[in-house]
């Protein structure tokens, strides 16, 4: 099933956009190849205190539009979806003015360790000081003032990512684990395809009716869409099958020809993507390395 992707979004930088019942949207002012138009912070809560679901970047102006969509509502819970320095940062910030604790499934940490010139790749690298007040588990629920947000764990672009589902409206707050603009990045070590599959499948089984990404407008069919990405990654796998096939070896030469439409900004992350889905293949025995799958490793076909 092909992918429809959705890059008609206008980030109206600083404005509170409501984009559901009791949900607003403010896009941080941080665009980029991989952040799309920027981190798009939702404010969740009717007339009483509020929650802020990924603050974001370090950045004044956000947090002052942020404390000015407030509107002197106390904020009584921030929420992070994962540690990405474009997710999380101000969340510090933000708890020190407000006094609200900070929710999250838990501190930065890779998926395994980091293995040789796997650094330096991705602009959102890991926000290693970030620690949350409260950790969250797998199905904890998180309730204020007239709403209740249910944490789900979906590894896979990030070791904790989350992704918090609004309880009673079918909403869910997908972070960077699903986006209608573009496909997750997923590049070890801080990400594991193996992990971003199944966390694709638990998302399947919920059934929510819109999901309200950290990037980019909503998806608007998740049904559709989810099945749409699982489709594109057994494609992108099928293809680095062909090319081992062919007589390629490297991740290298299989950038070069699976990539070669693709902004060369990219390509480093796609090298990521590769080395992620080498891995999955490598561990079901469809494709064989020498030593450890790494970017600079030799591959052959299973």
């Amino acid at each position: 099933m092909p992918l429809d992707f959705d890059k008609s979004f206008e980030p109206q930088y600083g404005s509170a956009i409501e984009v559901a019942p009791g949900v607003r949207r403010i896009t941080a002012n941080n665009p980029s190849p991989f952040t799309f138009y920027g981190t798009n912070t939702y404010i969740v809560g009717g007339k009483g205190a509020l929650a802020i679901i990924d603050p974001g970047p370090e950045d004044e102006a956000h947090l002052q539009a942020l404390l000015e969509a407030a509107g002197g509502q106390p904020i009584s819970h921030i929420l992070v979806t994962h540690t990405h320095r474009d997710h999380s940062p101000l969340a510090r910030r933000l708890s020190e003015l407000t006094g609200a604790p900070v929710f999250a499934e838990g501190p930065h940490r890779p998926a395994r360790p980091l293995g040789a010139g796997e650094a330096g790749h991705l602009d959102a690298s890991g926000d290693t000081a970030f620690e949350p007040n409260i950790r969250l588990h797998d199905g904890a629920v998180v309730e204020g003032d007239g709403w209740a947000l249910r944490a789900i764990h979906t590894p896979g672009h990030a070791a904790n990512h989350m992704v918090f589902a609004l309880e009673g409206t079918g909403l869910a707050f997908s972070g960077d684990h699903v986006m209608a603009w573009s496909t997750t990045v997923v590049a070890p070590p801080d990400g594991s395809m193996t992990d971003y599959m199944a966390s694709l499948d638990r998302l399947m089984e919920r059934r929510d009716r819109l999901l309200l990404p950290g990037h980019g407008g909503p998806v608007r069919q998740p049904q559709t869409f989810l099945r749409g990405l699982k489709a594109h990654r057994r494609m992108r796998e099928r293809a680095i099958l062909e090319r081992l096939a062919a007589g390629d070896r490297t991740i290298s030469e299989i950038v070069a020809a699976i990539y070669r439409d693709t902004d060369p900004r990219l390509h480093g992350a796609a090298a990521l993507s590769v080395l992620a889905h080498l891995e999955d293949l490598v561990a079901r025995g469809r494709v064989r390395s020498e030593g450890p799958p790494s970017l600079d490793a030799v591959y052959r076909p299973g």
